[in-house]
């Protein structure tokens, strides 16, 4: 009889599939296991991650105090102009302090030259305002396009060194070590992705607000001139 439930024990314990351990993988595991190559390459994406982020605010607010305008600005122009009071137009445009006023200011400046010579001025001090406005945005779009093509490069020096230690067993090596260099190697690609696409989003972004400030500086110079144009 005990010989019979030890056989039926062995029989069931038999018929136990052993539970697969389920392997969890983490990004610390995923960017501290990728080799020294790997963890530079994961590093200078950082860094660059880090530089597009901070170019990006700074010019965000940048961008966004150069776009407020008082929307009675002009008509205070307007009246000062109207009255010859240029300098009271002078002391407004330097209160305001804004690519807007600038460029207006510069206009008042050149009042009883030619309107020809005036439009010139205005046009010079706006290629100034919108370099200004311009200031370190194409470094986002270098990161853009760089950040994928070194994250690339970490891949393929991943897939080098595997392939190398699988020439250098003479096809021996497991395939479990083998496939975890591959995926490691693939997450250079990944970050340089993810680099890639936040400072090319970025810098589309800051594209759209500048030029929404170009448009307000040209509306502007040409308000100017049909003031200098009004009949007195």
């Amino acid at each position: 009889m005990l010989n019979f439930f030890i056989q039926e024990g062995a029989e069931a314990a038999q018929d136990i599939e052993p539970v697969a351990q389920e392997k969890t993988l983490s990004i610390m595991d995923l960017l501290l296991t990728g080799g020294p190559a790997g963890q530079i390459i994961i590093a200078v994406l950082f860094v660059l991650l880090f530089v597009a982020v901070y170019i990006y605010f700074e010019r965000l607010f940048a961008i966004k105090a150069a776009s407020k305008m008082d929307s009675n600005f002009m008509n205070q122009i307007r009246d000062h102009v109207a009255k010859g009071n240029i300098q009271a137009a002078k002391v407004l445009c330097a209160q305001n302090n804004t690519p807007v006023s600038r460029l207006t200011e510069k206009g008042i400046s050149r009042i009883g030259s030619p309107l020809q010579d005036i439009n010139t001025a205005i046009e010079n001090a706006g290629r100034l305002e919108v370099y200004k406005l311009e200031k370190n945005v194409s470094v986002l779009a270098t990161i853009s396009g760089a950040a994928p093509m070194i994250g690339f490069l970490g891949t393929v020096i991943g897939m080098v060194l595997a392939f190398h230690e699988l020439a250098t067993s003479s096809g021996q090596a497991e395939m479990g070590s083998l496939a975890e260099g591959i995926y490691t190697a693939m997450t250079t690609t990944v970050a340089g992705l993810i680099v890639g696409i936040i400072a090319y989003m970025g810098y589309n972004h800051l594209v759209v607000k500048t030029d929404k400030v170009v448009h307000q500086m040209e509306a502007t110079a040409v308000d100017f001139l049909d003031i200098l144009n009004e009949p007195v």
